[in-house]
């Protein structure tokens, strides 16, 4: 049986990259192959400043015995086009192909490489060298696609979309126009997801007369200056924060919402809270960065935004508030979306294809 070594974060960490690597391994591609997980990182773990330094230097040696006791066919990178990621990985995509080792090179959102090293050209020369190494570049999206073959077409490039369980469905939910409309945010708390943004508009929807509700899931950096910016506003009570979620909490609070408020200008990947609302048939208000305009249709779907206007997403709210028939069918439209495009075993066919066309070609 073919061993696919997999690198990424502890699988019990909460990132997005750690939800993707315990798909992998709970789906079909196990049966057909021996996955075989490497941790890097720092999520997940718990260690001092020291116990970091010290990981850091032994990390690249443990890996080196990790592939000659497991001996895979395939080393699969998951990284990402940010500055501690491609630099931490750079040293294990060298270690394995040094070792005449097939890599996929998969990137989990990030900066394009055009931009990433704005403009210095022997740093943007290395990323080239870097990306060539690889037998195979994954992105997450076509505009990723297209950014990636105007940087160096000779690149070996595909796109493997995230997936999700999207367990059962519970049906179409009743129009309930008389009841406030419940507004949801599931993530990390952090200025560049718009979460100001979407106080900011609260506001006007309230000064538009409309009453809504709104439920912010997560932690994260801007956790005390929300706080704050709540009770300037006078928002206390329209908004709940509820701290992390997972789990059945996490569905109870899609299951509760109308509307996911997404209004973020994070150079985002496939972002998973993403897929769980669509899978949930709640539309999304949300700006088309990243993977996001792959999945979902502005008016069919949910409605794109405008980056850093409050003013765009009060009037988006207010006129949702005012058509729960178009709401309805737009969380139809989401569900289908992700039954048709987005599950796990469609994740797992398309890294069975890409790894058997490895498998089949010599190692570069």
């Amino acid at each position: 049986m073919t061993t696919i070594m997999l690198l990424g974060p502890a699988l019990h960490a909460v990132s997005g990259v750690t939800t993707h690597l315990n798909q992998l391994f709970h789906s079909s591609l196990a049966r057909d192959h021996q996955l075989v997980h490497f941790q890097v990182g720092s999520e997940g773990r718990k260690e001092s400043r020291l116990s970091k330094l010290l990981r850091f230097a032994a990390s690249p040696l443990q890996f080196v015995q990790a592939v000659r006791r497991q001996r895979p066919q395939i080393v699969h990178i998951n990284t990402s086009m940010e500055w501690r990621s491609y630099w931490r990985d750079i040293v294990y995509l060298a270690l394995a192909k040094a070792m005449g080792k097939r890599v996929v090179y998969q990137v989990h959102g990030g900066a394009l490489p055009q931009v990433f090293f704005q403009g210095r050209p022997l740093l943007t020369g290395l990323l080239r060298r870097v990306l060539r190494a690889a037998d195979s570049v994954v992105l997450l999206a076509q505009c990723e696609l297209q950014g990636y073959r105007s940087f160096d077409p000779a690149l070996s490039l595909e796109v493997i979309p995230n997936a999700i369980e999207a367990g059962a469905d519970d049906g179409a939910r009743p129009l309930a126009p008389a009841r406030p409309l419940a507004l949801a945010y599931v993530g990390r708390l952090a200025e560049n997801k718009g979460l100001l943004d979407l106080l900011d508009a609260l506001q006007l929807v309230r000064a538009a007369g409309v009453h809504v509700s709104l439920s912010l899931a997560g932690s994260g950096p801007l956790e005390a200056t929300l706080r704050a910016r709540i009770a300037t506003l006078g928002l206390q009570q329209e908004v709940r924060l509820l701290g992390p979620v997972f789990g059945a909490e996490k569905d109870a609070v899609w299951r509760d919402a109308d509307l996911f408020c997404f209004p973020t200008y994070h150079q985002e990947g496939l972002p998973y809270a993403l897929l769980e609302s669509m899978a949930a048939r709640t539309p999304v208000l949300v700006c088309p960065v990243g993977a996001i305009a792959d999945v979902m249709q502005d008016g069919v779907h949910g409605v794109f935004l405008p980056p850093r206007d409050p003013q765009a997403l009060a009037d988006a709210i207010v006129r949702l508030d005012a058509d729960r028939a178009l709401l309805q069918r737009m969380g139809q439209a989401c569900r289908e979306r992700i039954e048709s495009a987005y599950t796990v075993e469609r994740l797992a066919q398309d890294f069975r294809r890409l790894y058997h066309t490895l498998l089949a070609s010599p190692v570069a």
